[in-house]
């Protein structure tokens, strides 16, 4: 990964900082449900802060298509936002114009300035070079701590990174360097473990991660693909079966590459999607006809824990079976433990990743102990693909 400023690189006192960060936060009749990623820009907003600089904040919210549109107004987050660094918050109406130069004109250094949602104007997602103009006018400098838009070249994401100074904010440079460590220059051996509902949905993340990474666990729906692809039975179960050359060829491509592919090779069976549904454990070469694979069985379960015993690093991304429903939840909390207490002990690096990912860690109580999970859906999920994602690299350009 080519080399990228930080907030430590700069001296930001008396300076207007324009601070891109992730605001689109869960919302209810106005209010803000879940401040996960309010939490997560502190850092980035006191160190600015403490280095006397004029904090500017530029966010999106929702989709309103470049029309200001009230439900997705971002002054319900001024609240929760003042409350989480401990100062005062002001608001602009608009992030350009007369309203946000106003607002930034009565800025003093140490305070912090919240502008409406950019996405009020076309311009946003066009990357419109007279709408990155109008951004930059209110800024000396340009801080990206939204590694979770990094994905879309738009203007506050990517333009700016072309006007202004750049430099990471404390979000994206533990992003970064969890990423670098988890892919880039990583200890092995590397292990990735892959889950979720569908194969279509993760094509090209399983592609590109056969030619980097020493063996690929695969799990959840997904792995009812590939079984099924090497011709076994797997009744009633969430199954692609036209993905099966898909399937073929990815596991071709992997022994090319000596990534070692890990199936199940055991499963829990149920008849009923529910929690607390009778179930069974079976052989994958006995699935009733009738039945639904909703977890891995116990055997499976024991030779993930050996794959993660053989890695030094480990990439994570999607549940291993049906999470949400106990007892179907087994596998993935089993994993997910073993993997964090190897972590603790420091004998693995891991990096997880994406909501459902985020939920299930969550849910086996280990997110905290895990050496960094990422919030980001898209942009995780696009870096996993091998995809340059354009928020970053306009911060290492040059």
């Amino acid at each position: 990964m080519a080399a990228f400023k930080t907030i430590d690189d700069a001296d930001f006192a008396g300076k207007r900082v324009l601070v891109r960060v992730d605001l689109n936060v869960p919302m209810e009749n106005g209010h803000v449900t879940d401040t996960t990623r309010i939490d997560r820009i502190v850092p980035t907003i006191r160190d600015l802060v403490r280095a006397h600089a004029k904090v500017i904040l530029l966010a999106h919210f929702g989709r309103p298509k470049g029309q200001p549109k009230a439900e997705d107004s971002l002054k319900p987050v001024v609240a929760p936002l003042a409350k989480a660094v401990g100062k005062p918050v002001a608001f602009a109406e608009d992030c350009i114009g007369e309203a946000a130069a106003a607002a930034v004109a009565a800025l003093g250094p140490g305070e912090i300035l919240l502008l409406e949602n950019t996405r009020f104007h076309k311009g946003e997602e066009k990357n419109d070079a007279d709408f990155v103009a109008a951004l930059a006018e209110n800024g000396d400098a340009y801080v990206n701590d939204a590694f979770s838009a990094a994905h879309r070249a738009h203007a506050s994401t990517e333009g700016l990174a072309h006007v202004l100074p750049a430099y990471a904010g404390r979000t994206m440079q533990a992003e970064l360097e969890a990423l670098e460590k988890a892919l880039g220059s990583p200890k092995r051996p590397v292990v990735a473990i892959v889950g979720g509902a569908k194969v279509s949905s993760k094509i090209d993340v399983l592609e590109h991660l056969v030619g980097q990474v020493d063996a690929l666990v695969i799990g959840g729906g997904m792995a009812n693909t590939f079984v099924a692809a090497q011709g076994a039975g797997v009744g009633k179960s969430l199954c692609e079966h036209d993905l099966a050359d898909t399937a073929r060829r990815i596991m071709a491509k992997a022994e090319a590459a000596k990534c070692a592919i890990v199936l199940p090779v055991d499963a829990i069976v149920a008849w009923h999607f529910a929690a607390e549904a009778p179930n069974h454990a079976y052989g994958l070469d006995g699935i009733p006809a009738d039945g639904m694979i909703l977890d891995l069985g116990p055997q499976s379960i024991e030779r993930i824990r050996s794959v993660i015993d053989d890695a030094h690093t480990l990439l994570w991304n999607g549940p291993l079976g049906a999470f949400e429903l106990t007892p179907f939840d087994k596998a993935t909390v089993a994993a997910a433990r073993h993997a964090a207490e190897r972590t603790r002990s420091g004998h693995l690096v891991s990096v997880a990743g994406g909501g459902d990912t985020v939920a299930a860690l969550n849910h086996a109580g280990v997110a905290g102990d895990f050496s960094y999970v990422s919030t980001a859906g898209g942009a995780f999920l696009e870096w996993m693909e091998g995809k340059e994602l354009p928020g970053v690299a306009a911060l290492t350009k040059g």
